[in-house]
């Protein structure tokens, strides 16, 4: 089994890397001044750098599981880094005069789309052979559960993950085979001696238990006699499991230590958020001081009051911090009464709207996130008022700040922006910021900021 994943990541790996070599061999081939030696040698560090890349934004972990267009933005924020580390190499080495600028642009235009389009035709390919059987892994279930059953209707529902069920095994009653009717379309492979049988002689591909959390005595003594085979074995989790699964274990005095509700982030991770924290926003914010001065000047002239306003909020562990905004509103609510934001809401000032809509008003958090009360990435902190308003009437809703607030969020990029003016649109916005936490990596923050540049800043859900 293990080698059908390595076999399908070289055949990736294979297309991109001759994909981009071919396209960079056109621009050559169609341009009269250019130096051969020079563009082998910058395919070939491409090609490298590509490979080194691709290891921190995943685009070889498993195809199937995965949308075509996350995919497709992974690809491409690995060449754009790959190229950008190209042009450095070049500039440091002074050997950019050697290349023709047509065929620079041209090759890194044209590279990932060509990566995606060949990726879309082996997903294609892959797809077609597994609907027809071939490259497939068949998979027993052990409990005749309706978890079981949600899991062989979901592998049955999408064949294209290549997983055939070849039925259930369960206990026996009264030496018959356990009644469920919901069960019937699919087969009762024996008891439990049976598996053990089965897996001895390895018919399954892969065994997956789906027993009930009363039957952890049964369960282990099984997995213990299953150990004695070479049958990789995996487990349906239900709600309770789950949430152990999504937490984190670390030791203290020698002792395994399980954290139910805890800051996703080591002291390692930690370092590595504030890194690329302080290192974007002291970019961006040169990049986008002539824009803030400018909006400054604007808000100064066309309203009374403040320019900056300063909200009180939660921040990391509960504690409060003020929230800089750029003022767009003729009042500065910051007590124990906060009025949400409201569509055509008569409190905006001439260019306040505008200001929310397109969350230019926000700018300012950019140094908020150097002071080290925010983060780029992360829930958005809500005015005191509204956490005490929802954190009663939504578990978990104070989980959100075990990490630093943020400018943007996986809520944000997901539709759950703006007015929250209903207790289920706070609810998804929670939900949202619980799965950012537990699912937390660098390349989902690079992720949720390069989505935010193109879809985040305009919403129209936000005023």
């Amino acid at each position: 089994m293990e080698d059908k994943r390595i076999s399908s990541e070289l055949i990736y790996r294979s297309t991109d890397n001759l994909t981009i070599l071919f396209v960079l061999s056109l621009g050559v081939f169609y341009t009269k001044f250019y130096y051969l030696n020079s563009y082998i040698i910058a395919g070939l560090c491409a090609v490298i750098l590509f490979g080194i890349i691709s290891r921190f934004t995943e685009i070889y972990t498993s195809w199937s599981a995965r949308p075509l267009r996350d995919e497709a933005i992974r690809v491409i924020i690995t060449w754009i880094l790959t190229f950008l580390s190209l042009v450095f190499i070049a500039f440091i080495t002074k050997t950019s005069e050697q290349f023709s600028r047509i065929v620079l642009i041209s090759w890194s235009i044209s590279t990932p789309i060509f990566i995606i389009l060949a990726r879309y035709g082996l997903r294609k390919i892959f797809s077609h052979l597994k609907r027809i059987g071939l490259n497939n892994r068949t998979v027993a279930i052990v409990g005749m559960t309706e978890n079981g059953l949600r899991f062989a209707r979901d592998l049955e529902g999408k064949p294209e993950y290549g997983y055939h069920v070849a039925g259930f095994y369960d206990q026996k009653v009264n030496g018959e085979p356990p009644k469920n009717a919901n069960l019937n379309s699919y087969q009762y492979l024996g008891d439990f001696d049976d598996l053990i049988e089965s897996a001895c002689k390895g018919e399954w591909d892969q065994i997956y238990f789906a027993l009930p959390v009363e039957a952890k005595s049964k369960m282990l003594k099984l997995l213990e006699a299953l150990s004695d085979t070479a049958t990789p074995i995996r487990l349906l989790p239900d709600y309770f499991t789950t949430n152990l699964l999504q937490s984190k274990f670390m030791e203290i005095a020698d002792t395994p230590v399980l954290c139910i509700y805890d800051s996703p982030f080591s002291a390692d991770h930690a370092f590595l958020k504030r890194t690329e924290d302080v290192l974007i926003s002291s970019i961006i914010l040169i990049l986008i001081s002539p824009i803030m001065l400018a909006i400054a000047l604007t808000v100064k002239l066309t309203s009374k009051g403040p320019i900056i306003f300063k909200q009180t909020r939660y921040g990391l562990n509960g504690e409060k911090i003020k929230v800089w905004k750029f003022r767009s509103m003729t009042v500065c609510e910051d007590g124990d009464k906060v009025t949400q934001a409201s569509k055509n809401d008569t409190r905006f000032t001439s260019v306040g709207q505008f200001l929310r809509k397109t969350s230019l008003d926000e700018l300012p958090q950019f140094i908020n996130v150097i002071q080290g009360h925010m983060s780029i990435v992360g829930p958005r902190p809500h005015a005191v008022a509204h956490n005490e308003q929802y954190r009663s009437r939504i578990p978990g809703y104070m989980l959100r700040h075990l990490v630093k607030p943020g400018i943007t969020g996986w809520a944000q990029i997901n539709g759950w922006r703006g007015e929250t003016n209903t207790i289920y649109k706070m609810e998804k916005r929670v939900e949202f910021d619980l799965e950012y936490m537990r699912e937390w990596t660098l390349w989902l923050d690079i992720k949720i900021i390069f989505l935010t540049i193109f879809r985040g800043f305009i919403d129209k859900n936000a005023y």
